[in-house]
């Protein structure tokens, strides 16, 4: 009877370190798994959480210290195109994720930030760089109000480079018409916080 005792002890024993390695070793994985997200990732995630054709609103910080609402409607390779939610009119964006310095979540929103990505199935936008869509912007000659650390400029993007664009700078609402442009700006992609579009 003592050696059936002991037999079930070392049985509980073994199971129980058993046990331990395996939940050791899923902390580990998932330890590995949130090393790897980006913060392109969980924005994302945390973008389609509302469900589908839904867009989580956002609260980001920008590297210039304002901080701004949106929705994230599409993700490229190393910036967002989202919705202003705040102020009026209906104004769209578009934020290099290099220009993020924070992102404000409430506590619901921090678990489906850490969800992986939605699969995407390989689609073209994914791998789209900032300066292919300002490369766009300046094709449709829109205007647009660039944001950087030093301050807002209105006009129309004329020429862009390998890191920068060229920024005819003119009133914002205007046409570019050479009469009413005050100045030629050069602006490194580096220093654009934001890029708005009404």
């Amino acid at each position: 009877m003592r050696w059936d005792n002991l037999f079930d002890d070392l049985e509980s024993q073994l199971e129980n370190e058993l046990n331990a390695d395996e939940v050791d070793l899923r902390a580990e994985e998932e330890r590995l798994r949130l090393g790897r997200l980006s913060l392109r990732s969980r924005l994302a995630s945390l973008s389609s959480s509302a469900g589908p054709g839904g867009r989580a609103i956002l609260r980001i910080v920008l590297v210039t210290g304002d901080a701004i609402t949106l929705r994230p409607t599409t993700f490229g390779k190393d910036w967002l195109a989202a919705d202003l939610v705040e102020g009026a009119g209906r104004a769209q964006c578009v934020l290099p994720l290099a220009a993020v310095s924070g992102v404000i979540l409430a506590r619901e929103q921090v678990e489906p930030s850490l969800a992986d990505e939605p699969p995407s199935s390989a689609r073209v936008v994914d791998r789209i760089g900032l300066s292919f869509v300002v490369r766009d912007l300046c094709r449709r000659r829109r205007t647009v109000e660039i944001c950087t650390p030093t301050g807002s400029l209105s006009g129309t993007i004329d020429r862009v480079g390998r890191d920068h664009l060229d920024l005819a700078v003119h009133d914002a609402g205007t046409l570019r018409r050479s009469r009413d442009v005050r100045q030629y700006r050069l602006v490194p992609f580096s220093q654009i916080a934001l890029i708005k579009m009404s």
